[in-house]
């Protein structure tokens, strides 16, 4: 139904701090008349405008719309093969869009990493996206590419190498230099604000399987790292990566829609290095204490309110000179049922929660657009690995600054 639209993709959220880098990068990458026919989205064509001009992108076309307004929605979403928006928090703004997005069959990518909701769009959704063909793709941003992706890159060549899949995966950060994003502190503010209201909530937050489908929520991984420990095999201590709570619920549910193809006993975690000796451990403890406060503080209270002064609001974020400074590496230690170890590295060359991030997520929509007839058959709500395969690890390394590597024995 999708083939004869008006324009390849929509960026939804265009005038926000992180929807203006995925335009900037779309222009930069695709130009306003090349392979992808694009358009910027949002409720304020003043705004759009100005966008337009800083951006030097007259000739790219605005659509306007409203995120409380369903009727602007679906004509919107009618308009184009595929929606890459920004605009979150996603369990405030994002259910009418996705819900129109399915009716009209148009695919759909976002940045999100609110796993209440992405269980609540999967309970509404996921059925009848996977019996029209649409390809609802959550997560396509740091959280959870690098990770996601990552696994499937390892188990691929463990596959090639051995001719077996690893049993356990662990993924470690190893470096990492950039702020944490604006959109992501008010995203986790919100799914504490209505967990607090909603005690329902934390059990899909603290169950490991909580974004499987029905009926595929068991296995053997427990609750996420919640202390700091030494790990042998990167010789470091290890400490709690706070969006494992997001990646690791990503990376089970890819296990699960592909049918378990490593084992119903697969394992998979994720952890900080802080170093090695007294200092690493010391960095740990500090890491583990500033989650732990970050966590714990409670809406509207005097902790929330007073760090709410100094995170970075929605629409705020580093200057060009931060987010192309940044940096981060992840390592993936594989193992076999024998034993044997695979091990691997993913790496991204701008800070993850802007610059790295809007070009993934960039990257993910121009996939959906273009690559149908490649991709895999898969329908629903879908996570980027199953979504994407071996189509989007190329469009990463060839275009997003994104290198995976093995290690080979």
């Amino acid at each position: 139904m999708s083939k004869n639209r008006e324009f390849d993709v929509i960026i939804w959220g265009a005038s926000g701090f992180t929807g203006r880098l995925v335009a900037e990068y779309m222009l930069q990458k695709y130009g306003a008349n090349g392979t992808v026919k694009w358009a910027m989205g949002g409720r304020n064509t003043e705004k759009l405008e100005g966008i337009q001009k800083e951006l030097g992108a007259e000739e790219i076309p605005v659509v306007i719309a409203d995120s409380k307004k369903m009727d602007t929605l679906e004509r919107m979403v009618q308009r184009t093969k595929v929606i890459c928006t920004t605009v979150g928090p996603y369990a405030k703004y994002g259910s009418p869009l996705v819900e129109a997005c399915v009716k009209f069959q148009t695919d759909y990518c976002d940045l999100t990493g609110e796993v209440q909701w992405m269980r609540k769009m999967i309970d509404q959704h996921h059925e009848a996206a996977q019996a029209n063909g649409t390809r609802i793709v959550h997560t396509c941003g740091f959280d959870s590419i690098p990770s996601d992706m990552g696994v499937y890159f390892l188990q691929k060549k463990a596959k090639e190498i051995t001719g077996k899949y690893c049993q356990q995966i662990k993924l470690r950060v190893k470096a990492m230099k950039g702020e944490m994003s604006g959109g992501t502190y008010a995203s986790l503010s919100n799914v504490l604000a209505e967990a607090g209201k909603d005690k329902s909530i934390y059990k899909v937050l603290l169950n490991p399987y909580g974004l499987n489908p029905k009926g595929s929520q068991e296995g053997k991984d427990g609750e996420d790292l919640k202390s700091i420990l030494f790990d042998e095999d990167v010789k470091s201590w290890i400490a709690p990566f706070i969006m494992a709570t997001i990646n690791t619920r990503v990376v089970r549910r890819s296990h699960a829609l592909q049918n378990f193809p490593y084992g119903k006993d697969f394992q998979y975690e994720e952890a900080m290095m802080t170093g090695a000796g007294f200092s690493g451990r010391a960095k740990g403890t500090m890491l583990l204490m500033g989650t732990g406060i970050m966590m714990s503080a409670k809406p509207d209270s005097f902790l929330r309110n007073t760090m709410n002064r100094f995170l970075p609001k929605p629409g705020e974020g580093p200057s060009k000179e931060k987010r192309e400074s940044g940096f981060y590496k992840m390592l993936l230690i594989g193992k076999l049922a024998d034993g044997t170890l695979i091990q691997g590295s993913v790496t991204g060359d701008r800070d993850p929660g802007y610059g790295s991030t809007s070009k993934m997520l960039a990257e993910s929509a121009v996939c959906l657009a273009l690559d149908k007839h490649k991709t895999p058959k898969a329908a629903g709500m879908l996570t980027p690995s199953v979504a994407f395969g071996d189509l989007l690890l190329s469009r990463l390394e060839a275009n997003a600054g994104l290198k995976f590597k093995i290690y080979e024995p």
